[in-house]
């Protein structure tokens, strides 16, 4: 269930190396990487990049080329960022378009994670606003619906949002937590609430947490 994580923008080539072998010695499921760090091998675990990060404030048809230049060169799950302040103002025909945008970049077999920033959803809309929001990104073609970038100063995930997110969009539809999840406490009452995938920075620690089977 795990996206091992490193967005960091000081990150350099050796820590995102460094990054890929954690991530290999944990088993976890991916590495998410930024794009200038593509071609990269991953290992076992599977490729992801993000796409317009963090605001979201790109062009669509700029976070479609930085989307298809991923996949391109190695990425196989890509996570783009929605334009917030779009959703925040009711202009979800905006939020379904920038989806479906890079859906058809990257075509129906990547993965997609919509990033929807729920917690500056639910400050600047509330709940309906989440709801509504993770209803368009599956509409458009979400793989799955994912709750933050981690970079928000409103805040990462909650249980409240993945709440939310899970009940608005299909059972086919996944719902990626990410965010400030920094124990195996909150990662396991994230995934009660409904979350498939964890974006995780601190992988190891939250893992640690957890019994072995």
């Amino acid at each position: 269930m795990v996206d091992h994580t490193l967005l960091a923008p000081e990150a350099s080539r050796d820590d995102a190396l460094a990054c890929v072998a954690e991530a290999n010695e944990l088993g976890v499921y991916a590495v998410c990487l930024s794009p200038s760090m593509l071609p990269i091998d991953t290992g076992s675990a599977v490729s992801c990049v993000v796409a317009g990060f963090p605001s979201g404030k790109h062009h669509s048809l700029v976070k479609a080329a930085e989307a298809r230049m991923a996949v391109d060169t190695g990425a196989r799950e890509i996570d783009m960022v929605i334009d917030v302040g779009a959703a925040v103002a009711g202009l979800y025909d905006e939020v379904f378009a920038d989806v479906l945008t890079v859906r058809e970049a990257i075509g129906a077999d990547v993965v997609l994670k919509v990033i929807i920033e729920s917690a500056a959803l639910l400050a600047g809309g509330g709940p309906d606003t989440v709801t509504a929001t993770a209803e368009r990104a599956a509409r458009a073609g979400a793989s799955l619906v994912k709750t933050s970038t981690g970079f928000h100063p409103a805040g990462g995930a909650s249980v409240e949002a993945v709440t939310l997110m899970r009940a608005a969009v299909p059972p086919s539809v996944g719902i990626k937590a990410s965010g400030g999840i920094r124990t195996a406490e909150a990662a396991a009452a994230l995934i009660a609430a409904g979350a498939t995938r964890l974006g995780l920075s601190r992988s190891r620690d939250v893992l640690a947490g957890f019994p072995e089977e």
